[in-house]
Parts: structure tokens; C-alpha cells; sequence
């Protein structure tokens, strides 16, 4: 499976109807940032993609469904890559 750009995935994972509530306002913070970066080793200001994926996925951790597993789980193996 190749791997989409981390911008592709927190753009989907926005336009999600199955994001909402405390969840979708909480990993917003992370997800609108991410929509400028492609991998993890990119920097948005002082921050690092890899701190912004991770403190997204402990925002989205109440987000249930099947767009929630596989989007967190592609931005897991972002993380691992």
C-alpha cells in the first residue's frame, strides 16, 4: 500500500462526517496544521510533523468507526516509518 502525504490524510480526516464533537475539536488543532505537511520529518514554525501526528492521534483517541482505524492507522505507520 503506498503511503499518502500526511496533508492527503488530515484533509480526509477533516472531511470526515464521522469526525465530531470534542474530537474533531481537539486533534483540529493538529489536523489543520498537518494539512501542510507531507512526512513527519517536515517542521510546521518550532514544531515537528512527528510531534504534531502524535499529538493528533492522542486527540482523535475517542474517534470510533471505520474511517477513524484506518486513518489513525496510517498516521501510526507514519510514525513507525
Amino acid at each position: 500500500m503506498k503511503t499518502r502525504t500526511l496533508s492527503a490524510i488530515a484533509r480526509e480526516a477533516l472531511s470526515s462526517a464521522t469526525l465530531k464533537g470534542n474530537a474533531k475539536a481537539w486533534a483540529g488543532a493538529y489536523l489543520e496544521p498537518m494539512t501542510t505537511l507531507e512526512t513527519v520529518n517536515d517542521m510546521y514554525g518550532a514544531d515537528s510533523g512527528r510531534h504534531i501526528v502524535m499529538y493528533a492521534l492522542a486527540n482523535l483517541s475517542t474517534w470510533r468507526g471505520d474511517d477513524a482505524r484506518r486513518i489513525k492507522a496510517e498516521l501510526n505507520a507514519h510514525l513507525k516509518g
